[in-house]
């Protein structure tokens, strides 16, 4: 960071922080990625990390949390094009003086963030999805925008690149959802379809919070199968940039499959073991992602 002035190495060095720190590590931000493209990576995980908190912070009331993104979107427009200062004391202004630059130098269009924002909004308001396509338009705000700011970021403006991109951003969000069951249904959401858990006879006065029922483990594999399809289909993006990002794709598609797979093998009750992956696990997605062949799509 020596060739950026001080005071933005600040406000880089504390997104970074956030980004080690935090439990949930952002996809692509291991140190695999080139070292600018990491600092523009760690800014924008920053920006999304806080958001997503104030979503999830209940202990707050849902006007609170809801106040919270609105002040957090007025920074996101306030910050655009106002460089940085030094000045600056709290947290919150290091996140977007980084976050300003980056947009800038990346180019990257305000309307992604604000749709992630719109997401994190929904999380707030929305519990239960009535159809599959109503939850991949949450994934298309929640989601989709990180694969297209991470193309951007890379130097790729390629409309099929991103549209390969959004179909592996939806799928890790649908992953994680699966993988995450039991903590989303204790605090009140969920995220399986009312229109596939209907097709299976699954309703949700049949969960005790012991074990999934077997209309419900249909169900999570129903949403399975789907998501698998779009990790398909995405696939043809880790062919087709460059560098180290490639292998990062790579390690980042594999990772979500091997969930999926783990999901199979304890036959989708995710509420009796949380679906992991193994140092096992990530020696083979390491090996995989060495010899790995490209997509014949």
């Amino acid at each position: 960071m020596s060739n950026i002035p001080r005071s933005l190495e600040r406000a880089y060095s504390c997104c970074l922080r956030v980004a080690t720190d935090h439990y949930e590590n952002f996809p692509v931000s291991t140190k695999l990625l080139p070292s600018q493209l990491r600092l523009h990576i760690a800014a924008v995980y920053a920006f999304a990390r806080y958001a997503d908190d104030f979503a999830d912070e209940f202990d707050r009331s849902q006007h609170e949390r809801l106040n919270l993104l609105d002040d957090w979107l007025k920074r996101l427009h306030c910050s655009i094009g106002r460089g940085v200062s030094d000045e600056i004391r709290h947290e919150y202004d290091l996140v977007f003086a980084a976050l300003s630059n980056t947009i800038d130098v990346c180019e990257l269009p305000v309307s992604l963030f604000e749709d992630l924002l719109s997401a994190f909004r929904q999380d707030v308001t929305v519990h239960r999805y009535r159809t599959w396509n109503d939850l991949l338009d949450y994934c298309r705000r929640s989601a989709n925008p990180i694969g297209r700011i991470v193309l951007r970021i890379a130097g790729y403006n390629n409309s099929e690149l991103e549209r390969a991109a959004d179909k592996i951003c939806s799928a890790l969000q649908i992953t994680n959802f699966l993988q995450d069951f039991r903590n989303d249904w204790q605090r009140g959401r969920l995220y399986i379809p009312e229109e596939i858990l209907r097709a299976n006879g699954a309703y949700e006065q049949d969960l005790d919070g012991i074990s999934l029922p077997l209309q419900w483990r249909r169900s999570l594999a129903e949403v399975a199968k789907r998501t698998r399809n779009l990790f398909e289909d995405g696939r043809v993006v880790c062919d087709f940039v460059h560098g180290r990002l490639k292998f990062e794709l790579r390690l980042t598609w594999l990772g979500g499959m091997c969930v999926l797979e783990q999901l199979e093998r304890i036959e989708y009750d995710s509420v009796i073991k949380r679906p992991t992956v193994s140092a096992s696990d990530y020696a083979q997605i390491f090996f995989k992602a060495v010899v790995w062949r490209a997509s014949q799509r």
